[in-house]
């Protein structure tokens, strides 16, 4: 695509956004966003704005605390960020876009669907409230006449798009999906395998290191052998669910696979069992966790498609052009090993503001829940909290099950658990299912969820 071109209009008329979360993507975002033409970040709003102004004063940009709608439109006109003490005041400002990033599931929900009603389009980053009530915000958007997308910079909408480019060029599509957030990086001089801050000796790897004849074997072996580290996370569960239901693809199996893989051996893994590969179905979701030496290119967070080549032919010739294929020529990946959290945003918010175009279109619906399964057994009155950064609640483990509507005995989306006290025991291996919380007198994310539920069962 040409971009200059496509984006005229937008740098003819910059898209007026605010945001509603200021941590480091949306930090970012407003960086990014005064280096370029087409967006204008007018407003922000933050449960701790003292950080907020501290973050924007260190970053060298004028920003107003401001106690009502007047004082940001005060504060706006003078040149700087009004930051709103009210998201109410934020959306009575003349705004095209919010960016909603507060990574809470309650507070994204109610955000979004106010600005929706404010007539105001919504960027949906906050992946905590997408994956439980994504698809009935995007269908009130459209009967609203407003904007309604998720953004690249985050890996959901980036796997889409390169789902729907292969799609688009006729590329048959084993599977698709991302990297962990965070590598497995392993040291040949001291057998260490370090993942963020935690690492642990493993010098077992080094016989590993090779696939092998036996993909399942080498795959489960290196998989015992880093049984310390994580190797599902709740936040990877997430971001597929938003692609599932934006593409129709689903997970192999509801935990995914989560090999423990070098990048170039993603085609060799990702074809049938019954040419050497782990998949059961063409068209898999699935994460896997990248093990790769300090030299190495890392994949933390990126998104990859294996796709089906015409003929063994075009493998071949790919293969003479450094693309990762398969033994047999086959299969190949194709991968973006990057995502640039608020520095690639503007692409997506622009495209929704000006070519009223979205990550995700009139298909998008539920396919999958985010669920949990109990890790331990749980009593009447436990409360279950997030804590912690990576949004996962203690003793709780995620999967990707078939959409189902929230009542009686079906599992219960994971984000309407949170926060929510159990009203009876749940075994270890039993789902979370909507019985086992009392529903709560008021809450946006909940009755969003009813109506999702109600709309998409006809």
């Amino acid at each position: 695509m040409q971009f200059e071109a496509l984006f005229r209009a937008a740098r003819e008329k910059p898209v007026s956004a605010a945001l509603v979360g200021a941590g480091e993507f949306g930090l970012s975002l407003i960086a990014q966003s005064r280096r370029m033409q087409g967006l204008k970040i007018l407003a922000a709003a933050d449960k701790d704005l003292a950080r907020a102004a501290a973050a924007l004063k260190a970053m060298g940009v004028g920003a107003r605390r401001c106690d009502s709608a007047a004082a940001a439109k005060a504060a706006i006109a003078a040149g700087d960020i009004a930051l709103c003490d009210s998201v109410a005041d934020m959306l009575s400002l003349p705004l095209d876009m919010i960016v909603e990033a507060t990574g809470d599931a309650e507070a994204g929900a109610r955000h979004a669907a106010q600005a929706i009603d404010a007539g105001i389009g919504v960027t949906m980053v906050s992946k905590e409230a997408e994956c439980v009530v994504g698809p009935v915000l995007a269908q009130r958007a459209r009967k609203a006449g407003v904007g309604y997308t998720l953004v690249e910079g985050d890996q959901p909408a980036l796997l889409i798009g390169l789902v729907s480019w292969a799609r688009t060029l006729g590329l048959p599509i084993m599977a698709a999906g991302k990297s962990s957030e965070y590598d497995y990086v392993y040291d040949p001089a001291t057998h260490r395998v370090t993942w963020t801050d935690r690492s642990v000796t493993a010098p077992g790897i080094a016989g590993l290191w090779a696939l092998g004849k036996d993909t399942g074997a080498t795959l489960a072996a290196r998989a015992t052998a880093l049984a310390e580290l994580p190797q599902r996370t709740v936040p990877d569960n997430c971001e597929m669910a938003l692609v599932a239901n934006a593409t129709g693809l689903t997970p192999d199996r509801p935990d995914f696979h989560a090999p423990m893989a070098h990048t170039p051996e993603l085609p060799n893994i990702y074809r049938p069992r019954s040419e050497g590969g782990v998949l059961e179905k063409p068209g898999a979701l699935d994460v896997f966790n990248c093990l790769r030496r300090p030299d190495e290119a890392s994949f933390a967070g990126g998104v990859y498609v294996v796709v089906e080549w015409a003929d063994a032919k075009s493998g071949a010739l790919f293969r003479g052009k450094g693309i990762p294929v398969c033994s047999n020529n086959r299969y190949g990946l194709v991968y973006n090993p990057s995502h640039l959290l608020g520095v690639e945003a503007p692409i997506t918010i622009m495209a929704a503001a000006r070519l009223g175009h979205s990550i995700v279109d009139e298909r998008y619906r539920p396919v999958v829940d985010l669920t949990a399964r109990a890790m331990r057994d749980l009593p009447v009155g436990h409360k279950l909290e997030i804590i912690g950064t990576r949004h996962a609640v203690p003793d709780l483990e995620p999967g990707l099950t078939q959409a189902m509507p929230v009542n009686a005995s079906n599992p219960l989306p994971y984000y309407m658990a949170v926060n929510r006290t159990l009203t009876r025991a749940v075994r270890k291996g039993e789902p979370i299912t909507a019985d086992c919380v009392a529903v709560p007198d008021s809450s946006v994310l909940w009755s969003l969820r009813i109506e999702q539920d109600r709309s998409f069962s006809r």
